[in-house]
């Protein structure tokens, strides 16, 4: 017998291996369920939606302003992810978060066709500038991602994380930048569900940020 009493090719009484082993299992049941709901929760349509929203009621504070929100979230959001869901019940694509690169080039056109039409109604409707700023944002943001798709699969989720960041604080205050933390969140789930490499999600994060706040400060 050793000194932590344990008897040589046995395991001392009373600890049983499993279970060790029992509690690793269901610490990474819990993780990969964590990132399984922070990639639903801050998937990028719904971070086009809430934005768009939120710009919009900043932009014309009150029921108006909701109003152009909702109309360019319509198009920047709701439309775009119709059309994923759509695709994968007829089974074009294999699931909502488009995770075979090949199957992302097609739903990304839809995406910027109907982006470009909610741009030109807004711009048609006198929508406030600032609002059509963003969609333009949205819509270089979408086009370079695609561009980049071709070749290299970066992640989407970490791009419109890091793009929400941005316009965020460049709309309602620097206090905004507190949120940033969010974007290494979504990184870090998408990582845990095997979908990205990490080099994919910072790659999509620069994108996004990049992208974001280019676009937005120079036409808001």
């Amino acid at each position: 017998m050793n000194r932590a009493g344990t008897v040589r090719g046995r395991p001392r009484p009373g600890i049983r291996p499993s279970a060790a082993a029992g509690g690793s299992a269901r610490g990474a049941g819990h993780s990969t369920g964590l990132a399984r709901a922070v990639t639903e929760l801050l998937a990028p349509a719904n971070l086009a939606v809430g934005q768009l929203l939120l710009v919009g009621w900043h932009s014309s504070p009150g029921s108006a302003g909701l109003g152009w929100g909702l109309l360019a979230a319509t198009f920047c959001g709701l439309v775009p992810y119709g059309v994923v869901i759509a695709g994968v019940h007829r089974r074009r694509w294999t699931d909502r978060h488009l995770r075979a690169r090949q199957q992302r080039p097609a739903p990304f056109l839809a995406a910027i066709a109907s982006v470009l039409t909610g741009l030109a109604l807004l711009l048609a409707l006198d929508a406030p500038r600032q609002l059509v700023a963003l969609v333009v944002a949205m819509l270089a943001g979408l086009a370079t991602a695609l561009v980049v798709t071709l070749w290299w699969k970066l992640s989407v989720h970490t791009a419109a994380a890091a793009a929400t960041v941005a316009i965020l604080a460049l709309t309602f205050g620097p206090t905004l930048t507190l949120t940033a933390p969010t974007v290494a969140l979504v990184a870090w789930a998408r990582v845990r569900l095997g979908d990205h490499t990490p080099a994919q999600t910072l790659a999509g994060a620069a994108l996004g940020g990049l992208m974001a706040t280019t676009v937005f400060i120079l036409l808001r």
